[in-house]
């Protein structure tokens, strides 16, 4: 049997420099570590990426989703329209508010919700669209925006994926009640692991600090039941870090799909939608022939590839009905990308020789069978 190939390219790569470690031990050394100036910090200058609204940190970007449809008041009986083709996070999140995730499909070209779909989901328990940015592709928001305000209800950006993403020039995070970001390590930018939400809501702002400080603002004087779902001071300083590395590197992954666009034949690739500001978290291909057979040639040719999601939220344990069974969605493009999507390495670390080997290995790839 093969063994790995000598110059393997990762899917993606976690960047931690000289300057994250130097700011970690700075934190360190201060005894200022949780809830303190750098989180403070953090939370102001991230307000610049969301058009200057609040921004809250928290400890993963499934506490910012969360933590949001707690402090909106959303729990049994409610409705929440959101995708099935995205992380579980997405659902979860719904779930454990204990309100209900309805399930919608998606656009095929650009993999985020189908605003038709949203609209065709609205009933008298919905009280909230949650769209996700899937794959750093920015949703339909001004469709959704107009569904979300004819019908009265909340709207909860998944920006998990795609911090600086942009449509028709207004970033997302900036479009809903709130937005809600991820920094795990393989995020556009990371802080080792957290998450923030953004909001032009000022009371909304504090409940949601509020809800992650234990119900309180000041100490010992709890004002509502609250977690512990706080950001810490080692964390939020690499944030502020790769914060301010984060358009250059948005630039080069953007560099690098383009190549990837112009040179790879043999997949389909991701389009991007009219007035959409793509951040490619995610590079996705749609495969024309055998995905497995594609897959495992692409990682004999040294190729990271992984599959972003196989199983979709409606299809996974949790969610299926007592007969074992998915329930009532009818999701025709949900079901066809998760049997057809790959996606190949386009982290801002590649050189040019990768792509080029990335781009040649999905033109053979795209042929096995």
């Amino acid at each position: 049997m093969a063994g790995p190939h000598p110059e393997f390219i990762p899917p993606a790569r976690p960047i931690i420099g000289e300057a994250e470690i130097e700011a970690a031990v700075r934190v360190l050394r201060s005894g200022r570590v949780v809830q303190g100036p750098e989180v403070a910090a953090f939370e102001e200058e991230f307000g610049d990426l969301v058009g200057g609204r609040h921004c809250i940190a928290v400890n993963s970007g499934t506490s910012a989703l969360q933590l949001t449809l707690m402090a909106l008041g959303f729990g049994p009986g409610d409705e929440i329209i959101v995708p099935s083709f995205s992380f579980a996070a997405s659902g979860n999140a719904v779930r454990l508010v204990g309100a209900d995730p309805v399930f919608v499909d998606i656009e095929p070209g650009s993999f985020c919700v189908d605003p038709e779909a949203v609209a065709a989901a609205v009933t008298p328990k919905t009280v909230a669209i949650m769209p996700v940015h899937l794959y750093g592709h920015p949703a339909a928001m001004d469709r959704i925006m107009a569904i979300a305000q004819q019908h009265g209800l909340a709207v909860v950006e998944d920006a998990a994926q795609a911090h600086g993403a942009e449509r028709n020039g207004t970033p997302v995070g900036a479009f809903g009640t709130a937005g809600c970001f991820s920094f795990y390590p393989t995020k556009n930018m990371h802080s080792l692991e957290g998450g923030m939400i953004s909001t032009a809501d000022a009371e909304l702002a504090r409940t949601l600090r509020l809800l992650r400080n234990q119900g309180m603002e000041q100490r010992y004087a709890n004002e509502i039941v609250g977690a512990n779902m706080r950001m810490t001071d080692v964390a939020a300083a690499i944030g502020r870090v790769q914060l301010t590395q984060l358009a250059e590197w948005t630039e080069q992954r953007r560099a690098n799909a383009k190549f990837l666009d112009s040179a790879i034949t043999g997949m389909i690739t991701p389009p991007v939608a009219d007035g959409a500001k793509h951040v490619y978290h995610q590079y996705t291909v749609r495969v024309r022939g055998n995905r497995d057979a594609a897959q495992a040639r692409l990682t004999e040719l040294g190729i990271g590839n992984a599959v972003y999601y196989p199983t979709p939220i409606h299809r996974l344990k949790p969610y299926l009905g007592a007969d074992g069974n998915p329930g009532p969605w009818d999701l025709p493009e949900t079901e066809r990308a998760a049997a057809e999507v790959v996606s190949l390495p386009v982290h801002p670390s590649l050189s040019q020789a990768d792509l080029e080997r990335i781009a040649e290995g999905a033109n053979l790839a795209g042929g096995a069978r």
